[in-house]
């Protein structure tokens, strides 16, 4: 039996509308939070199954953590020697961040500790991430294929590495930062190209010197880290469909608080402009080292453009709703180099 499905244009789109908390500034404020001295406040902090594997898995460990209201955390750090063995492994459901990231963080504990989850995340490669770990001295055990569970031996002395990204990953990169917040001397990483900054930006946030050396990034290990209020921004990866779908239907006029306009994931602003889209930044600010601003969107007809290769990997995560924008717009749009 064959469905019909009858599709009508939806008219302008006008108002204020919240996006959610960005994920990836919500596992870190977590993360870093625990490991900070004294207390972080987190405001916005994304209810998503991903971000609430990462806040369990650090209770689990022994920190304390209130839950006032929705989307607001009160995170009792304990310094990074404070957390404690889990009575069990750490599932962290179908979150690759916070496995890949937790992988750096706790093999410089002085414990022992498992990670595991569902199916999906136990048959993704976890060795990009052990290996470089392994170098600086990390005990880690996978499967004959390299997936989880991963086992995490503690007491393992961690030393500084001058390390070159085969591939562009803010994933790794982060894994490793982590891990060299308890090594000995000075982690080096080189990036292939830009990638997502959020983890350099909240170390120095609650007070980490975290140098950016052209194509690399530079940590001393054991900086002190000091709790502080951190405010997570609007997703931009969520405010995407909103701000392409006011720029395809005409007559919008909408406005997107409070929306993370990093510079390394800004291409869904950056790519529509030069289409003709109408994107007004407003209200700039920062807010716990990320920059934010008011997104104010109104719609116009678009055109066709050869999307610049250097915008490309600002936008990885947002072409599927940018093809969108392409097909809406008059002539050809051209990607090259994704």
């Amino acid at each position: 039996m064959s469905v019909t499905f009858e599709i009508s244009p939806g008219g302008a789109l006008h108002g204020t509308l919240r996006m959610p908390g960005d994920k990836s500034v919500s596992h870190r404020s977590v993360m870093l939070g625990a490991l900070a001295e004294g207390i972080t406040e987190v405001d916005g902090f994304l209810e998503g199954a991903d971000s609430l594997a990462t806040l369990a898995a650090f209770e689990a460990m022994g920190i304390a953590v209130e839950h006032p209201e929705p989307g607001r955390l009160v995170i009792h750090g304990r310094g990074l020697d404070g957390l404690q063995s889990p009575a069990s492994p750490l599932d962290l459901g179908n979150s690759g961040t916070s496995m890949r990231l937790l992988s750096g963080l706790l093999a410089g504990q002085r414990f022992d500790s498992t990670l595991i989850g569902d199916a999906s995340l136990s048959g993704r490669p976890m060795r990009r991430v052990t290996d470089p770990l392994t170098q600086m001295g990390a005990r880690i055990d996978s499967t004959a294929k390299g997936t989880a569970p991963l086992h995490i031996h503690g007491n393992q002395p961690l030393h500084g590495i001058d390390y070159a990204l085969p591939v562009a990953s803010a994933q790794i990169k982060s894994a490793l930062l982590l891990a060299g917040l308890y090594a000995s001397g000075t982690t080096r990483i080189t990036e292939p190209a830009p990638t997502r900054d959020h983890t350099e930006r909240m170390l120095t946030a609650l007070g980490a010197e975290v140098v950016r050396d052209g194509a690399s990034v530079v940590l001393n290990g054991r900086p002190p880290l000091r709790g502080t209020a951190l405010t997570v921004p609007a997703d931009i990866s969520s405010a995407a469909f909103f701000l392409v779908g006011a720029s395809i239907a005409p007559g919008s006029d909408l406005h997107l608080p409070g929306v993370g306009i990093n510079t390394t994931r800004t291409g869904i602003i950056d790519i529509p402009r030069p289409m003709g889209a109408s994107i007004e930044l407003e209200n700039r600010h920062t807010q716990g080292g990320e920059p934010v601003a008011d997104v104010h969107i109104q719609g116009q007809q678009l055109h066709g453009i050869d999307i610049p290769e250097a915008l490309v990997p600002l936008a990885i995560d947002e072409f599927p709703v940018l093809f969108v924008a392409a097909a809406c717009a008059e002539g050809i749009t051209t990607l090259r180099g994704a």
